[in-house]
């Protein structure tokens, strides 16, 4: 028969969370590598190096957001399965706050407005807004 033993499990869990985080650090690299790609894309395109600046933004927040949750999903894979003990959950906790700030904060950038007042700017808003400007425009 084959014995899985606690030292076992523990080697594949801290592997499976290694992976997590060189999959992480793929994703942040290859979004810097796509987001250069993208906006020297848009640069040449448009003209516009404002336009091209914000696409590197957005395109690379995009993927550091991405490698931020998969490194906290690495984290929690590495606190709970291989040694949930106070100490661990409490850094734990301090990682994830802190990753969750960075994810916040870099959401803001990317969106150019805070969380709770994207309804003040979606679609519908903005088509409204844009009408509204349009009329004013014509009355003029």
């Amino acid at each position: 028969m084959f014995d899985i033993s606690e030292a076992t499990y523990t080697e594949v869990m801290l592997n499976v969370a290694k992976g997590f985080e060189i999959i992480a650090t793929l994703v942040i690299a290859f979004g810097l590598i796509w987001a250069a790609y993208f906006s020297l894309r848009t640069l040449v395109r448009t003209k516009k190096g404002d336009t091209a600046y914000k696409a590197m933004r957005q395109t690379f927040g995009g993927a550091l957001l991405l490698g931020l949750e998969i490194l906290v999903a690495g984290d929690l894979i590495r606190t709970v399965a291989v040694e949930p003990n106070l100490d661990n959950v409490l850094v734990l906790g301090i990682i994830v706050l802190i990753r969750t700030l960075l994810s916040f904060s870099i959401e803001v950038e990317i969106d150019g407005v805070l969380p709770w007042r994207k309804a003040f700017v979606s679609g519908a808003t903005v088509m409204s807004q844009a009408k509204r400007k349009a009329d004013s425009a014509e009355s003029a």
